[in-house]
């Protein structure tokens, strides 16, 4: 029993070792040895809770995709049924996230970069959720009565993985910190759907003291002062 919860407590030290070490050094950076030392354990000890790095690799990538999905949805239920809420909440959210000092990006697009084999499981953990934040992008533009939802979506895609990537290449300061203002802007200026079945009002009353005046087509063009 004293052995069960031994490795038990060993296996957790290994799994937050690697997340510290993964998120702030890069996966292939770290070798095991570095993090069984780190982590106070054994190789015999990590290789009994994982088959692989690999295998140790996809379970912090999954946590990782796990607390994130968490924070996606506490910041869109603090605004159910308003998709134009939720999406500045998010993206506000996402935006303070990429200021804290020890920010790397996001786990999952790193993990994407240094393993671009598709068929590598710690590139799937990410494509997956990547698609799915994509997909849950798409149904609050579509909520929202965007024109082209599928485009919003991915404009808004960019725009967060953007964020994530220049932190680390522009600081606190670089556009980064800019994404909600951008968002917001976006989602503003962005045209919305026209109803079907719904006639436009057009006001058919004119200015009171005016009259139609009927112009030539010769008299109504008017010379460009260079002459074009």
């Amino acid at each position: 029993m004293k052995r069960t919860s031994d490795q038990a407590r060993a296996s957790e030290r290994i799994r937050a070792t690697a997340a510290e070490l993964f998120y702030r050094q890069g996966i292939r950076a770290v070798g095991v040895d570095e993090l069984v030392r780190r982590a106070n354990a054994t190789k015999p000890t990590l290789y009994r809770s994982f088959e692989s790095k690999d295998e140790l690799v996809t379970s912090y990538l999954r946590d990782f995709a796990a607390a994130f999905w968490r924070r996606f949805e506490e910041a869109v239920d603090t605004h159910v049924g308003d998709p134009r809420a939720q999406l500045r909440e998010l993206f506000s959210r996402s935006a303070k996230r990429t200021l804290k000092p020890n920010y790397r990006g996001c786990a999952l697009t790193n993990a994407a970069v240094e393993y671009p084999q598709e068929a590598h499981p710690a590139h799937r953990v990410a494509q997956q959720t990547k698609r799915e934040v994509r997909r849950r992008l798409y149904s609050m533009a579509s909520a929202l009565g965007a024109s082209e939802p599928k485009l919003l979506a991915d404009g808004l895609t960019m725009l967060l993985e953007g964020a994530y990537v220049s932190r680390q290449i522009f600081g606190a300061d670089g556009p980064g910190a800019s994404v909600d203002r951008l968002t917001n802007r976006l989602i503003d200026s962005w045209p919305r759907r026209k109803l079907k079945g719904r006639p436009v009002r057009r006001n058919s009353r004119r200015p009171s003291g005016r009259a139609r005046v009927s112009r030539s087509p010769r008299s109504a063009v008017r010379k460009s002062p260079t002459g074009g």
